[in-house]
C-alpha cells in the first residue's frame, strides 16, 4: 500500500474504499484491509473490508471496488490482496481447543486441576492448514493430476511448460519489465527486491523429481507446479472522469468480467475453459482480438489441459453446452513474462498481479485487448477483459 502511494502520488484523503483479498485468515488481523490501511498512514476515515475467494480473492477484491464505483458509492478505490505463506496460523487440535475453552470457564482450582488431568499426549498434536477442498478433502495436487491425466497431458509437456515459464520470468526479470516490484525489508533479513523463486533449470534436472502428488506414476512435481510464496499487491481504481479530472492517465480500462463455478471434484481446475467463451461475449469480442493472454499457472498440466479442452469442439458440445469451441490462445501471446509457476502464487495477492502485467504487456506490445484468467478452490474462477483504450 505505501509502495501504491509512492508510485501514483494519489493523496491518502482522496481514496474512498480499500478492499483486500486474503485466503488464510490470522484471527489477530481478521480485517487485514482494514489493518493495512491504518498501518499504511491512510485515513481512519476510509473504510476498508477484506473478501476471501480462494486464489481470486484479489480479483474479487478489484471487482468488488469496479462495483462499487459504477454503483456511484466511490470514485476512488485501492484493492489488492496478501498471503504470509511463511507464517500460516497454526491451530491446537480440537480436542486441545475445546480443553482449553472449558478450561477457561472453570471456577475452581479443582475444576481446573480436573480438566488438566485430562489432557493426553495426543491433545498436542496441532492442526496444519492444507491446500486441499473441504468438500472433497482432496488436495489441489490431486486434481491436477488427474486432470493431466483426463486430456492426456505427458509429464514431458508439464516439464517444458514450467521450463517456459521460468525461462520468460528470468527474460522478463533482467530486461526490467518486472517494474512494479515494490522492495521490502523483512525483519532480521536482507531487503527484497525482486522476485527470488525465479530458477530456469533443465529438462534433465526437472526430470529427475518425483511426483508430488499421486505416487508412484503421477505426472505433477513441484517443478510443474505453482510454489507457495508471501506477497501483497495493490491496484489503483478509479472512474474515468476522476482520474482524468485528477491528472491522471488510466494504465489500463476494466471493462467485463465474469465469475463462473463448477463441478469441484473432477472440473477444479477447468474454469477457465468455461470462463473465456462467456467474458469475450460480454464484450463482443473473439479469441482472435485479444493481444495479451494473462492466466494464473497453478500447475503446468492445469494450464495444459485448460488449453486443450478449449481447442476442443467435443469438450464444447458434451461438456459446456456450446456448437464449437472457442478456440486455445496462441502461446505467443500467453504468459510470456513468465508465470505463477515461475513467480510464486502467494494466494490473495496473485489476480492484481496478473491484471498490472496484462496491463504493462499491452503498453509495451503495443497491444488493445487483454485477457486474465484465474481458477480458484471450490471449482471457481474468475475471467476479465481489459484494453488500453475507452469501450
Amino acid at each position: 500500500l505505501r509502495g501504491l502511494l509512492t508510485r501514483t502520488n494519489v493523496p491518502r484523503d482522496v481514496v474512498d474504499y480499500i478492499v483486500y483479498g486474503t485466503v488464510i485468515q490470522e484471527v489477530k488481523t481478521s480485517n487485514v484491509a482494514r489493518e493495512a490501511a491504518l498501518g499504511a498512514g491512510f485515513s481512519n476515515k476510509t473504510p476498508a473490508h477484506t473478501v476471501t475467494m480462494a486464489c481470486i480473492s484479489s480479483n474479487q477484491a478489484m471487482t468488488t471496488g469496479v462495483g462499487m464505483i459504477a454503483a456511484g458509492q466511490c470514485d476512488v478505490v485501492v484493492a489488492g490482496g496478501v498471503e504470509l505463506m511463511s507464517d500460516v496460523p497454526i491451530r491446537h487440535s480440537r480436542k486441545m481447543r475445546k480443553t482449553m475453552l472449558t478450561l477457561n470457564r472453570a471456577k475452581t482450582l479443582g475444576q481446573k486441576l480436573s480438566l488438566i488431568s485430562k489432557i493426553r499426549p495426543d491433545y498436542f498434536a496441532p492442526e496444519l492448514p492444507a491446500v486441499a477442498e473441504f468438500s472433497t478433502s482432496e488436495t489441489m495436487g490431486h486434481s491436477a493430476d488427474r486432470l493431466a491425466a483426463a486430456f492426456g497431458v505427458s509429464r514431458l509437456e508439464q516439464d517444458e511448460y514450467a521450463l517456459r515459464s521460468h525461462t520468460l520470468a528470468k527474460k522478463a526479470q533482467d530486461e526490467g519489465l518486472l517494474q512494479d516490484v515494490v522492495p521490502f525489508k523483512v525483519p532480521g533479513k536482507d531487503t527484497v527486491t525482486k522476485d527470488n523463486g525465479i530458477r530456469p533449470s533443465s529438462m534433465e534436472q526437472m526430470g529427475k523429481l518425483k511426483p508430488a502428488f499421486v505416487k508412484p506414476y503421477g505426472t505433477v512435481t513441484a517443478a510443474n507446479s505453482s510454489f507457495l510464496t508471501d506477497g501483497a499487491s495493490a491496484v489503483l481504481i478509479m472512474s474515468e472522469e476522476k482520474a482524468l479530472a485528477m491528472g491522471y492517465k488510466p494504465k489500463a480500462y476494466l471493462r467485463d468480467f465474469v465469475f463462473v463455478s463448477q463441478d469441484p471434484k473432477d472440473q477444479l481446475l477447468l474454469g477457465p475453459t468455461y470462463a473465456t467463451p462467456k467474458v469475450l461475449e460480454k464484450a463482443g469480442l473473439t479469441l482472435g482480438d485479444i493481444d495479451v493472454f494473462e492466466f494464473h499457472e497453478a500447475f503446468a498440466g492445469q494450464i495444459l489441459a485448460n488449453l486443450k479442452a478449449m481447442d476442443s469442439d467435443w469438450f464444447a458440445q458434451n461438456y459446456m453446452g456450446r456448437k464449437s469451441k472457442v478456440g486455445a490462445p496462441p502461446l505467443d501471446k500467453f504468459n510470456t513474462w513468465g508465470g505463477s509457476l515461475s513467480l510464486g502464487h502467494p494466494f490473495g495477492a496473485t489476480g492484481c498481479r496478473l491484471v498490472i502485467t496484462a496491463a504493462h504487456r499491452l503498453k509495451k506490445e503495443g497491444g488493445q485487448y487483454g485477457l486474465v484468467a484465474a481458477c480458484a478452490a471450490g471449482g471457481q474462477v474468475m475471467v476479465l477483459c481489459c484494453s488500453l483504450i475507452p469501450w
